[in-house]
């Protein structure tokens, strides 16, 4: 039975996928927004599906629609943050971008896991991947943060400017919203002034490419500092890449919580190791604790945070310490 509804879901992504990939333009249309919405609700419920199985032809299929997703979201948060731009207060407007109930629920829902593994209120917070419409790093600036400056990280300029447009005038946020046009992969000792760092889930659309920034990442992050990815789980990867605790090589993995409602990211914690591991030492770990990570997770329900509404994963040695 299992087999034969993963077989309907593949089919019907495939089929999704065709449609997309034939389409003239991913602006924002009526086509575009039908198609995309139908492939949201076709991977939203949960699945035990496990892409990584998937044949070869599947995974190529995944891959390209992960990208064509990019593009659509690129495009979908260009067109909303001009609109948004256009008012003299854009921040009092966000609701009007169809996703922005999401946004609130994921902010909440990632200041609550950040706020399990500090102590103290990050005075500085790196974005990497923040786009034309940073609502991240606004809502968790605007509700959650209230003094801390975020630093927005991303490779095109344009999307700066647009973002920068929406905090500009706005006496608080113009003053805690730095924007910054650069590939991360270029950045390097700045990346120690940050006791947090978020990774946008888009930032590496391929897992060599994820592991590239992460290891990046991993090289000039301070110590203990802590890296928030975005990742994805069941049938909602093929909407995005998924990040495992073994891809996290330098860090300690903590915990992935997975959304159940429309949230659609699942969120993955970890903490830059305290110190270097030396090479022979690397090996060991290499050979012994991350084939832990990457098999031994056991997955239960975390009433504190989300009454049931996710669930959440963390290695079986963590468990017992």
């Amino acid at each position: 039975m299992v087999c034969q509804e993963e077989q309907l879901l593949v089919e019907k992504v495939c089929e999704l996928y065709e449609q997309i990939s034939s389409l003239e333009s991913l602006k924002p249309s009526k086509n575009v927004d039908m198609l995309f919405t139908q492939l949201v609700l076709t991977c939203m419920p949960p699945s035990p599906i496990d892409v990584s199985t998937l044949n070869k032809n599947v995974q190529e299929i995944r891959s390209k629609l992960i990208r064509l997703c990019g593009v659509a979201e690129g495009h979908l948060e260009s067109h909303y943050s001009t609109i948004l731009g256009s008012y003299d207060n854009p921040l009092d407007h966000l609701h009007i971008f169809p996703y922005y109930n999401n946004y609130l629920k994921l902010g909440l829902l990632e200041f609550n896991i950040l706020n399990q593994h500090i102590t103290n209120v990050p005075n500085k917070i790196a974005f990497v991947g923040s786009g034309p419409l940073p609502l991240t790093s606004i809502v968790l600036a605007s509700n959650h943060l209230l003094s801390t400056t975020f630093h927005n990280y991303d490779i095109d300029h344009l999307a700066n400017s647009y973002a920068q447009n929406l905090v500009i005038r706005d006496p608080d946020l113009s003053n805690r919203m730095v924007f910054h046009t650069n590939d991360i992969l270029n950045v390097s000792h700045e990346l120690e002034e940050y006791e947090v760092v978020y990774l946008a889930a888009l930032v590496g659309m391929d897992k060599e490419s994820k592991i590239h920034v992460i290891d990046h990442l991993a090289k000039y992050m301070a110590p203990s500092a802590i890296l928030m990815l975005r990742s994805a789980h069941g049938a909602r990867a093929f909407l995005y890449p998924v990040v495992e605790p073994c891809d996290l090589k330098g860090f300690e993995f903590l915990s992935v919580f997975h959304p159940m409602d429309e949230v659609i990211n699942s969120v993955v914690i970890a903490r830059k190791y305290p110190m270097p591991i030396t090479s022979s030492l690397d090996q060991d770990i290499g050979s012994m604790i991350l084939p832990n990570k990457c098999s031994e997770v056991q997955v239960f329900n975390n009433p504190l945070i989300n009454h049931g509404s996710m669930i959440e994963e963390l290695t079986v040695d963590e468990q017992h310490s």
